[in-house]
Formats: C-alpha cells, structure tokens, sequence
C-alpha cells in the first residue's frame, strides 16, 4: 500500500500539545482523515482517528460518555462499574476512546507515522515565513 498524498492542517494553539491535522490518501483511493499530531513528553506522535466509547443507562438506556456520574437523559446517577472495559494495547488502563482506522504492523504504523511527521516539519517551518496556521498544507 503506498500512500499517494499527505495534507497537514497546522493548528494555531502553541501551548496546546494538539499541533496539527492530518489527511491521508492511500493508492489515489482510500482517504483517512483526522489523524493528529500530538506533542507528547517524547517528542512529536501521530494518533490515528477515534470516538469516545459510550455505555447504556441502566435506567433509560441512553448511551452515555464513559466516566459519566450522571445520565444525561434522565438524570440517574451512572454506576462507574457499568463502563465496558477497553484496555489499550499494553493491557494498560481503561481508556475513552477507540480507534476508528489503524494500522495492523508496526512496520506499516512507522511508515505512516514517518511520512505525516516529515511534512508536518516541512509546514511547520515553511509556517514560521509568515503564512497562516489552520492553513491546508499539501504534499504529493
């Protein structure tokens, strides 16, 4: 798989750890969009598109955010036990979110991860002349 087209959306916040946006084309035909690229105490990551994982009520069944205290429907005090557990990769803590699209190799998540990160330092300095951040930026 070969990925065809990478645009990064700079985003203007530099004490936020969300630094940019990306879309990716692969073979001129699949698109994923909303990859970010996150500063984390490492260094400069991506984290590929997600949801937040919600939970029924046992009340009402509306689906709530997880770690909700209070329904937000009927008003119920939500049980913290009745969140599903998702464990991230390690088996680690519980987590809020799922990925929507990921990679399955690590050969291929580096790949990605090469490819979003060397044109979002490219616009990064190329932003630093003066152009505007929140502004599409594309390589092909």
């Amino acid at each position: 798989m070969e990925i065809t087209e990478v645009r990064v959306f700079l985003k203007d916040s530099p004490d936020k750890k969300l630094k940019a946006y990306a879309t990716v084309t692969f073979d001129n035909a699949f698109v994923v969009r909303n990859i970010k690229v996150i500063e984390g105490n490492n260094g400069v990551f991506i984290a590929m598109p997600s949801r937040k994982l919600k939970f029924a009520c046992p009340k009402c069944g509306f689906k709530n955010e997880i770690r909700s205290k209070y329904c937000n429907q009927c008003g119920a005090q939500l049980p913290f036990t009745s969140a599903p557990a998702e464990t991230d990769a390690a088996g680690g803590a519980q987590s809020e979110h799922k990925d929507i699209a990921h990679p399955i190799t690590q050969s291929f998540r580096e790949y990605l991860q090469k490819k979003i990160l060397d044109i979002y330092e490219q616009e990064r300095r190329r932003d630093g002349t003066g152009m505007h951040a929140d502004q599409e930026f594309s390589v092909e």
